[in-house]
C-alpha cells in the first residue's frame, strides 16, 4: 500500500496527523521557506504525542541552496544525532556537491542515524544526473528519495517520476512530493511511487502590528498551517485507489 507522509510544522499539524492516522510525518519548521530543522523541544513533543505515526525530522540548517560549507555539514550531522536520540524514526536530509549528491554529508548522517531511516529530500531535483544519484544513494543505504521529478509540482512530471521508479528498481523508495493535491493522487500512484508527500496546508489570516523582518512585514498577512479538510481529502484519494 502506498504510504502518505504529511509535512508538519506546528502542534496543530501534529494533532491532525494523530487524529487522521497518516502513515508518517516529516517534522520541520518554516515550510514557506521550504522547511528548516525544527527545535529539539518540538521533536520531543512530536514523539510524545499519543497516536502519532513515525516521526522523520527534516535536517536543513538554512534556506537557500544545498551546497553546504564544512561547518554546516558538521552542524547537520549533530542535528541528526540529536533528532534520533530524541526518538525520531528517521531523518530527511540532502546536500549537493559539484552537481552530485554530497557523499560526505549523507555518509556522516547515516553513521549518526544508526538504524533510523534516511530520506534524501528534494535536493535530488537539483542533481545533474538523477540515475547516477540513485546508484550513489543506494550505495549509501538511503531508504528513500523525495522528488517532484524535477518540476515545480509532482503532477507536472509524471513521466519522469515513472522513469525514476523504473531506475530505482525496488532498490530505494521513490516518494512523490511538491505541490501535491488530492486530484493528483491517482496519477501519482499510476507512476508507481512508493509514497506520497504533502503539506496539506491552508492559510490563517493575521494582522501584525510591526515589521519583524524582511520576510515578515507588518500589516495584513497570513501564516501557513495544516488544513484538516485538505489532509482528509488527500487520505481519501489515496485510500480509494486499489
Amino acid at each position: 500500500m502506498v504510504a502518505f507522509e504529511l509535512a508538519v510544522q506546528d502542534t496543530h499539524g501534529l494533532a491532525i496527523a494523530a487524529r487522521l492516522g497518516v502513515d508518517r510525518i516529516e517534522l520541520c519548521s518554516a515550510l514557506p521557506l521550504g522547511g528548516l530543522t525544527p527545535s529539539l523541544a518540538f521533536i520531543e513533543a512530536a514523539v510524545a504525542t499519543p497516536g502519532i505515526p513515525p516521526v522523520h525530522v527534516l535536517i536543513r540548517p538554512r534556506p537557500g541552496g544545498f551546497d553546504y560549507e564544512p561547518g554546516e555539514v558538521s552542524l547537520m550531522v549533530r542535528d541528526v544525532r540529536h533528532a534520533v536520540a530524541a526518538g525520531a524514526s528517521g531523518v530527511v536530509i540532502g546536500g549537493v556537491r559539484a552537481g552530485r549528491a554530497d557523499v560526505e554529508l549523507i555518509g556522516g548522517a547515516k553513521q549518526a542515524a544508526g538504524t533510523a531511516e534516511i530520506t534524501f529530500h528534494r535536493a535530488f531535483d537539483t542533481l545533474a544526473d538523477p540515475a547516477e544519484a540513485i546508484d550513489t544513494l543506494v550505495e549509501l543505504a538511503v531508504t528513500r528519495i523525495l522528488t517532484s521529478g524535477g518540476a515545480a509540482s509532482a503532477g507536472d512530471a509524471l513521466p519522469e517520476l515513472a522513469r525514476l521508479v523504473d531506475t530505482a528498481g525496488g532498490r530505494i523508495e521513490v516518494m512523490a512530493g511538491g505541490g501535491v493535491r488530492p486530484e493528483m493522487v491517482r496519477d501519482l500512484l499510476a507512476a508507481g511511487v512508493a509514497a506520497v508527500h504533502a503539506s496539506g496546508k491552508g492559510i490563517v489570516a493575521e494582522k501584525t502590528q510591526v515589521t519583524l523582518g524582511s520576510a515578515a512585514p507588518g500589516g495584513e498577512s497570513g501564516r501557513e498551517t495544516t488544513d484538516e479538510r485538505e489532509v482528509e481529502q488527500l487520505l481519501a484519494a489515496l485510500r480509494s485507489q486499489p
